[in-house]
């Protein structure tokens, strides 16, 4: 059956920081559907396998195409660095025609033309470092940019459990942020969702002479060109819906998921995907 218009665009991450990525949709493109999942029962993606992350991207795909989703936007470093390529061989292996879009490319592409040092810093968590998808990245943008990456281990964790923060969040940020600082690099990759939660404290601690880049503006900006590319935009001229799925507690989303979007959640559908139950 051939994809329509009106069709939602889907977003998915291991929790609720992908919704740093769906805010940026909901204001780029106001007219499109959306239908979110968070796979909040599996969290954190960030110490997860190649293997691990492979199977959950291909397994969420797979329910989010059941829902309807015109294109599938992987809101999760870790899983863009492990399953994307993965994912679509999957995808166009089973016949589906639609468009995967990760996090790593449009953050990478932002970063490399804004850096005027050539020195770019790197925040991600150890299974999104390890991949070293930001390596290749950087290294097709530009091979005379340097790299300085620090994989954050509890960074994620800890902004997933809630506010306020304290000082030994701080004393946490300002110890990452030290190889960056000694590295002298002048932009800094936000290579997790989560992370522009904590933009203020990360950007003091860095200095207002470094420019933090998250992936949401460019992602934004790679769904419309997919989408206008394959007649696929939404013509209607008021603002579309977004709908919420996660895999564990409907509340805790709520409350936690409210915070990263910026707007009301309104009604999330509690979900239980296959591995889980098997598990």
């Amino acid at each position: 059956m051939p994809l329509s218009a009106e069709q939602p665009v889907a977003v998915f991450d291991s929790g609720v920081g992908g919704l740093t990525v769906l805010h940026e949709l909901l204001v780029s493109l106001p007219t499109e559907d959306y239908l979110y999942l968070g796979d909040t029962a599996r969290f954190p993606y960030g110490v997860r396998t190649q293997e691990e992350l492979q199977g959950f991207a291909i397994e969420i795909a797979e329910h989010l195409l059941e829902a309807g989703a015109k294109l599938i936007v992987v809101a999760c470093n870790a899983a863009s660095a492990a399953a994307l390529g993965v994912l679509e061989q999957h995808l166009e292996a089973g016949g589906h025609d639609v468009d995967v879009i990760g996090v790593i490319a449009p953050a990478t592409q932002l970063a490399v033309a804004g850096s005027r040092s050539g020195r770019v810093g790197l925040l991600a968590t150890p299974a999104t470092v390890a991949s070293g998808a930001y390596e290749r990245a950087v290294r097709a943008a530009d091979p005379h940019v340097h790299l300085e990456s620090v994989a954050c281990s509890d960074l994620a964790p800890i902004i997933q459990a809630g506010f306020p923060f304290d000082g030994e969040v701080v004393d946490t940020v300002r110890g990452y942020c030290a190889p960056l600082r000694a590295a002298e690099v002048d932009t800094v990759i936000l290579g997790c969702t989560h992370y522009p939660l904590v933009a203020p404290m990360l950007q003091r601690t860095l200095g207002r002479g470094v420019t933090l880049v998250s992936s949401g503006a460019g992602v934004a900006r790679s769904v419309e060109r997919a989408l206008a590319a394959r007649d696929l935009l939404n013509p209607r001229a008021d603002e579309g819906s977004y709908r919420f799925r996660c895999t564990a507690d409907v509340e805790s989303f709520k409350l936690l998921g409210s915070r990263f979007l910026q707007m009301p959640l309104g009604q999330v559908v509690h979900v239980e995907l296959a591995e889980r139950m098997a598990a």
